[in-house]
């Protein structure tokens, strides 16, 4: 159980959830989509393909991650969070998606994935 201010599960922790792992491995858009869709920041659809498009993708990430951190209560800044996703964008992927599994119907859904 994580701390008050920390995240469940830590940047490397992709083994985790092995399901999660292999379907941000093969396609990435899906659990960028499903988490977007976990935290309210639009639907998995949008979302997914907006994983696609350059500058718009970090933004719409950032927000996303912005947002776990708000809502879950977890310290960190939006440097640090640039930082994960630049450098480890897909253990940033399934750490997000790990953060949210779990809360809300959409959470749900990722986990039967």
């Amino acid at each position: 159980m994580a701390q008050v201010g920390q995240w469940s599960h830590s940047l490397f922790g992709c083994f985790d959830n092995f399901g999660i792992c292999l379907v941000t491995y093969f396609v990435p858009c899906v659990t960028f989509g499903q988490t977007a869709e976990a935290v309210g920041e639009g639907s998995c659809i949008t979302c997914g393909l907006a994983y696609f498009v350059p500058i718009l993708n970090i933004i719409t990430w950032l927000n996303i991650r912005g947002k776990i951190r708000e809502m879950k209560g977890i310290e960190g800044s939006t440097v640090n969070d640039c930082l994960a996703i630049l450098c480890c964008p897909l253990c940033a992927l399934v750490q997000e998606a790990q953060e949210v599994q779990g809360s809300g119907p959409a959470a749900q859904s990722m986990s039967r994935t």
